[in-house]
């Protein structure tokens, strides 16, 4: 059996190939999706791209490359932080775009993306680390790879089973979802 080739580029950068040349790229900038406990400081910090462990253990058919910009929890974004993130999907040459963010201002990264056109772009996150067992990050990350392969250009929100328009969603914290207005 073969194996899929691995390529590791500069700047966070890391291609998985499994040789049908069907590619999604995937922005990580942190959030809740990212996090792991730091025991020094008896807290939780924002880590590595949690999407790329989670794609490398599914048995999936598309290639992909997975670019970290930021490490930040998502109430500590910035508008400086979604320009970059403006900046890198206005010029990224692939048309299926996932970016994993952090659950409190997806949806408003979301509506700072609503023009990019000719492009699908799902943000997608979690309410718990994708470490813990009980975390709907696997499932949240799945829904939003149907999302990009099946939904016309524009950008969305993949959360709890959905898919939301940003400017048409909110999330409810009591409840611990996204839903609509």
């Amino acid at each position: 059996m073969l194996q899929p080739a691995i390529a590791c580029g500069t700047a966070g950068i890391r291609n998985r190939m499994r040789g049908n040349g069907v590619k999604i790229k995937l922005f990580s900038v942190g959030g809740t999706i990212d996090k792991v406990y730091f025991d020094k400081l008896s807290a939780y910090e924002v880590g590595f791209p949690s999407v790329r462990a989670i794609l490398e253990s599914l048995p999936i058919g598309f290639d992909y490359e997975i670019e970290s910009l930021l490490r930040k929890d998502s109430l500590d974004m910035e508008e400086k932080d979604r320009q970059l993130i403006r900046e890198r999907v206005a010029a990224e040459k692939c048309a299926k775009i996932i970016i994993t963010h952090g659950t409190d201002t997806m949806i408003e990264t979301g509506k700072a993306l609503s023009d990019m056109g000719e492009k699908c772009i799902v943000l997608t996150g979690a309410m718990e680390p994708a470490n813990f067992k009980s975390s709907d990050a696997v499932f949240n990350v799945g829904v939003a790879v149907g999302a990009v392969w099946s939904l016309p250009e524009g950008v969305y929100i993949a959360m709890n089973g959905r898919i939301f328009d940003p400017f048409r969603c909110r999330k409810n914290r009591e409840l611990g979802i996204f839903e609509e207005l």
